[in-house]
């Protein structure tokens, strides 16, 4: 629900701001997850992401009776008044959402912020519209992003595991072969070759996930093996890798024949429990593949696809924005600035999430640098600032102008708060 303006202090143009927004409703969302943590009705569709912020694929709506100088809208009130609504900052440099998934997404990565200048530019030079499905940079941004699990499973494939353990999976594959089944070996051997190749993790991985979204018929045929596999075999034989091989039994009935199937082979798979947390740097393949959670971004809408997706996949430029280094599950690890508080800081300049959380009507303090994004998952509370002061409810939304400085926090319940990260 939206904030009630009667309870929003109107001292000035430096306010706390109510706003609200549309969940997007793209097939892989929950019909119920979104409704249900914020208290809201359900649509009776899929409801995948609540967008919080200035993007203008969906910017979020001012609610009425707080809009400042008539603004429907937060990038309306932005580019009218920058002064007021941003402070120093030349943009909102981040994207806040609520993420629900109930199938999984598409594997996917993003570019660093200098090819996606770079990329950007030659689109733009080549008269590719923006809307155009061939498009890959709809703007000159990077997207780092962070995801908190709320649900108490949140399953995700992150990043590419060590060559060690993709052998070790291409072994099982292989012992599941009976001997007989000499065509289903055959199947199997360019995948097991080039597993096997000689050369560095990075170098190896490259290759594979070249040769697997080159769209030959070895590959559509070694999808289909694999799954197979997988889809016949008691997953209590899978040791270490029983989650790996569920997963593969899970995009095979959602993306029958889809190559990210056997991708999926390559990448980290984790399950997070409620409060843990990814950050997903440039270059790392990942895909989210069921769950709840708070998802922070770089406001940016540049995706490129490695698979599990009908929309358009530009392999080469994949290629060259993938890191191929192996990497350990991306966790990153809370600090606690202050009482009541937990702040998931990547280090880059785009954004900074804060999780204020009290249990006995407690005080959390909490200053952010710029302007900021609260949204109330669970409780209510009043909000303090050096300016104005306001209530925030269960799945209510404020956005939070720079000079209103250090923010107290008196109630109990939770609160996601985004902000500028450190400086650049």
């Amino acid at each position: 629900m939206p904030i009630d303006s009667s309870t929003t202090a109107q001292k000035g143009p430096d306010v706390f701001v109510g706003i609200t927004n549309t969940p997007r409703d793209y097939s892989w969302g929950s019909a119920t997850a979104i409704a249900e943590l914020l208290g809201t009705p359900a649509s009776g569709s899929p409801q995948a992401e609540l967008w919080l912020g200035a993007h203008p694929g969906s910017p979020s709506r001012i609610v009425d009776g707080s809009s400042p100088h008539g603004a429907q809208n937060l990038a309306e009130w932005i580019a009218n008044d920058p002064r007021d609504s941003l402070g120093g900052h030349k943009q909102l440099p981040f994207l806040l959402k609520i993420l629900a998934a109930d199938a999984p997404l598409s594997l996917q990565a993003h570019p660093t912020l200098e090819r996606a200048r770079q990329g950007f530019e030659a689109e733009n030079a080549a008269g590719i519209a923006l809307d155009a499905p061939n498009r890959n940079y709809k703007d000159a941004l990077h997207k780092p992003e962070v995801i908190v699990a709320l649900s108490d499973t949140f399953d995700a494939l992150c990043g590419f595991r060590p060559l060690a353990e993709i052998r070790e999976i291409v072994a099982l594959l292989e012992n599941w072969q009976t001997e007989s089944d000499a065509a289903g070996s055959a199947v199997l051997a360019p995948f097991v070759s080039r597993a096997l190749a000689d050369g560095d993790d990075a170098s190896v991985l490259r290759a594979l996930v070249e040769w697997l979204l080159g769209g030959s018929e070895e590959v559509t045929a070694l999808v289909r093996r694999v799954s197979e596999l997988a889809a016949r075999n008691d997953p209590s034989m899978a040791g270490p890798y029983a989650a790996s091989l569920q997963t593969v039994r899970e995009l095979a009935a959602a993306y029958p024949g889809d190559a990210g199937i056997v991708m999926s082979l390559l990448l980290n798979r984790v399950t997070l429990s409620a409060g843990e947390a990814l950050y997903l740097p440039a270059g790392n393949i990942h895909a989210y593949l069921k769950g709840l959670g708070v998802e922070l971004m770089a406001a940016s809408d540049n995706v490129l696809r490695g698979g599990l997706t009908p929309k358009y996949i530009d392999v080469p430029e994949l290629l060259s924005v993938l890191d191929f280094d192996p990497l350990p599950v991306p966790y990153i690890r809370p600090t606690f600035p202050s009482d009541g508080v937990e702040e998931f800081r990547p280090g880059v300049p785009d954004f900074v999430l804060a999780r204020i959380h009290t249990e006995l009507n407690e005080r959390a303090a909490y200053r952010p640098d710029g302007p900021a994004i609260a949204i109330c998952t669970s409780g209510s509370f009043e909000i303090h600032g050096e300016r104005s002061d306001t209530t925030l409810e269960r799945g209510q939304s404020v956005f939070i102008t720079p000079e209103e400085g250090a923010i107290t926090f008196t109630g109990v319940g939770t609160v996601f708060l985004a902000a500028p990260g450190a400086p650049a």
